[in-house]
């Protein structure tokens, strides 16, 4: 499990310190135990050479994988407001949003429809793609499906229920709106400095 770089309290009102608590040390926390079972299943079944459902287990694996990778990278993109939370991405970040959308409310614009459409559960992502130099939006259903292979992630949102079902009940809608006031966009920014090096 990452270290949160903030305290449970500190993404408040956004993100209530209940909710905040129970997504990181129980949902989070389940895709970590639930990768490190596999795992060992993986270990036991070669080391005694026994037979395993390969399909399944690679299929969970790939799925807490998945939830780990994507909730480790979201911590790191919140932030409180009014400290490194929210406003508008500048430097590089905010060069590339306006030269691929044209500006930042277009960005935000289709960021948001990406989150509040997503079928179930899943993300929305911002990507890189390396081999044109544009940053482009990935929208993920559960933790591993429809990813763009190879794309870089810069920034996500946890649109899973239990993101954000204490907090505003079903209503996704209003969680992706408190989302934009604690983007921390000096992370984001980070991660497509270091794509860019």
């Amino acid at each position: 499990m990452p270290q949160l770089p903030y305290g449970f309290k500190d993404l408040e009102p956004y993100i209530s310190e209940q909710q905040l608590t129970i997504h990181y040390q129980k949902h989070h926390q389940a895709y970590v135990n639930g990768a490190n079972n596999i795992l060992q299943k993986l270990d036991k079944a070669r080391k005694e050479n026994a037979e395993l459902d390969v399909k399944s287990t690679l299929k969970e694996l790939s799925f807490n994988i998945g939830g780990h990778v994507l909730h480790s990278l979201f911590w790191g993109n919140l932030a409180p407001a009014g400290k490194s939370g929210g406003g508008k991405p500048s430097g590089a970040l905010g060069d590339a949003l306006e030269k691929e959308f044209g500006n930042f409310d277009r960005f935000k614009k289709e960021f948001t429809l990406t989150a509040t459409s997503v079928e179930g559960s899943g993300w929305a992502a911002l990507t890189w793609c390396r081999q044109t130099g544009r940053p482009i939006i990935m929208q993920i259903e559960k933790h591993n499906t429809n990813v763009y292979p190879m794309f870089r992630i810069l920034m996500v949102l946890d649109v899973f229920e239990h993101a954000y079902y204490i907090d505003y009940r079903n209503d996704r809608v209003k969680f992706v709106e408190a989302f934009w006031s604690i983007v921390n966009w000096d992370e984001v920014n980070e991660r497509l400095k270091e794509i860019l090096k």
